[in-house]
C-alpha cells in the first residue's frame, strides 16, 4: 500500500519580523497569490514546497507544505530528500530560518483505493456513512464535498480527522473552476475515475508527536515517513470495520451459520440490529453494554463480516472487504 506523506511546519513571529519577511517575498509578486489574509508562495512547488504567509490581526505565522513524493524515489532517500528540503528553505528565507525553526504542526496520510468504477464508489460511500459516529470522532462535512461523496470524521480532542472521498468529484469541482483545457480535464477525471481516496490527518502538533518522539524536524519526517502505513492504518481501522459489507437479512445469516459460540452470537446479532436503529457505531457499541466490545468487533472480522449493513433502499446486496485492496 503507497501512502502518499505531506507535511505542515509552522512558525508564529512577531508582527515587524513577519512583515520584514513578507515585503521581500513580495517583491517576487509573480509568485504570490493573496486570498484575504494569507498570500501564497509556490516558487518552489515543484521541489516539494509551498509557503503561506498568514497576515492575521492576532497571529503572524509562516505555514511551510512538504510534499515529500515530489522529490522522494524510495524510502531510503528519506534522509538525503530531508537535507535537499533544509537547504531549499534555508536558501528560500534568505538564509535567516531554516527547518528546525519551525514546528512540525500537522501531517497529511493519503492512500488511493481503486474499487473498479464510479458506481462502486459511491456504494462504498453510502454504507460507510452508516457507520455514523465513532468513538473519538464525530462526523463533520466539508464545502468541497457533496452529501454523498464522502464520510469524514473529527476527531473530538485528539487532532485527528479521517475523510474517504469520491476522487473524481472533487477533481471535477475543482477542475470546472480552475481549468478550461476539456481534452486535460477528461484525462485527469479517466485517471481518478473509480478511486476511494482515503486521508488520515493529524492537525495539532500534539497529535503528531504521539507517534514520534525525536525533537528535530528532520528526525521526525524521517521516523514519521517510516512508519506512515501503521500511523495511517492505526486511525483507518479504528473508524472502519473489517469484512464484507451484506444486506442485514444476509450478515444475520452468516452470522448465525459461522459464529460457534451462543453468546457471542447472541451479541452480535445485537450489535447487527442497533447499528442502523441507532445510526451510530459507536452509540450502537454503547448500547450492547459488554465490557469488552473489541470482542465482538474482532468476531465479526474472523468470519470476514462487516456489522455495518447495506440499506434496505440500497440495490447492491455485496461489497467487498475494503482491506482486501490493501494487499
Amino acid at each position: 500500500m503507497y501512502i502518499h506523506c505531506t507535511f505542515e511546519l509552522s512558525m508564529v513571529l512577531d508582527s515587524e519580523k513577519f512583515h520584514k519577511v513578507l515585503a521581500k517575498k513580495c517583491d517576487r509578486s509573480e509568485y504570490l497569490e493573496q486570498n484575504d489574509e494569507e498570500y501564497v508562495d509556490r516558487s518552489l512547488v515543484q521541489g516539494g514546497i509551498t509557503v503561506i504567509y498568514r497576515d492575521s490581526q492576532y497571529k503572524k505565522k509562516i505555514r511551510v507544505i512538504i510534499d515529500l513524493s515530489m522529490d522522494l524515489k524510495e524510502k531510503c532517500d528519506v534522509i538525503r530528500t530531508v537535507c535537499k528540503l533544509d537547504k531549499r528553505m534555508e536558501e528560500y528565507f534568505g538564509y535567516r530560518y531554516r527547518m528546525n525553526d519551525f514546528v512540525l504542526s500537522a501531517m497529511v496520510l493519503a492512500t488511493d483505493i481503486d474499487v473498479g468504477t464510479h458506481e462502486n464508489v459511491l456504494a462504498y460511500l453510502k454504507v460507510l456513512q452508516r457507520i455514523g459516529k465513532v468513538k473519538g470522532f464525530s462526523p463533520s462535512s466539508y464545502d468541497c464535498f457533496e452529501t454523498d461523496e464522502s464520510f469524514c470524521l473529527d476527531g473530538n480532542s485528539n487532532g485527528i480527522q479521517f475523510r474517504i472521498y469520491d476522487l473524481e468529484s472533487l477533481f471535477e469541482h475543482r477542475l470546472i473552476r480552475t481549468d478550461r483545457n476539456s481534452r486535460r480535464r477528461k484525462a485527469i477525471l479517466k485517471e481518478a475515475r473509480g478511486i476511494l481516496r482515503a486521508e488520515v490527518q493529524l492537525t495539532k502538533s500534539k497529535a503528531v508527536r504521539a507517534y514520534t518522539d525525536t525533537d528535530d524536524i528532520a528526525g521526525q519526517i524521517e521516523s514519521l515517513t517510516k512508519n506512515c502505513q501503521d500511523i495511517f492504518m492505526d486511525t483507518f481501522s479504528h473508524v472502519i470495520p473489517y469484512g464484507d459489507f451484506y444486506k442485514k437479512d444476509k450478515a444475520v445469516e452468516i452470522v448465525r451459520k459461522e459464529a460457534t459460540d451462543s453468546i457471542m452470537r447472541r451479541r452480535m446479532l445485537r450489535l447487527l440490529t442497533l447499528i442502523p436503529e441507532k445510526k451510530s457505531l459507536h452509540l450502537a457499541q454503547k448500547a450492547v453494554n459488554c465490557r469488552n466490545i473489541m470482542k465482538i468487533m474482532d468476531s465479526f472480522a474472523k468470519i470476514n463480516l462487516s456489522p455495518v449493513t447495506i440499506s434496505k433502499r440500497h440495490g447492491i446486496k455485496y461489497l467487498k472487504n475494503l482491506y482486501a485492496y490493501f494487499r
